[in-house]
């Protein structure tokens, strides 16, 4: 197991973070825009709300729904900068490093191929 699968797996163990699916409008969302729009979407998501040392509103600052990329950060534990210190050990108080920033991209994308059935295998993850 690598390590975005392990990080996976011990989320799944969490009661709130498994009961995260996408619906069916986020699925068709995600299929009709494909995964590489939606990643990019997920790229600036993390700049604007997470990356800063001091997000505007943290704790708050994503959404439950109305994007697959929120029901993924909050089933990776990747919405809010506490979340990531907890699960992630990524202290707040600094601005988010490239490293990191790639580290939330591939647990994301990972979460949503998994969503999607469409598990990448060793040679394939576009972020890992």
């Amino acid at each position: 197991m690598n390590e975005i699968e392990d990080i996976l797996a011990k989320l799944s163990r969490s009661p709130f973070r498994r009961r995260f699916k996408l619906g069916r409008e986020d699925r068709a969302y995600l299929i009709s825009k494909g995964l590489e729009a939606v990643l990019d979407h997920a790229q600036g998501f993390i700049e604007k709300r997470l990356a800063p040392a001091n997000p505007a509103r943290d704790g708050k600052q994503t959404p439950f729904r109305g994007h697959p990329v929120f029901v993924a950060q909050h089933a990776t534990a990747t919405c809010c900068r506490g979340c990531l210190a907890k699960w992630h050990g990524i202290p707040r108080g600094h601005p988010l490093q490239p490293a990191e920033t790639r580290f939330i991209l591939a647990l994301v994308e990972c979460w949503l191929r998994r969503q999607l059935g469409n598990e990448p295998g060793p040679d394939q993850p576009r972020l890992l």
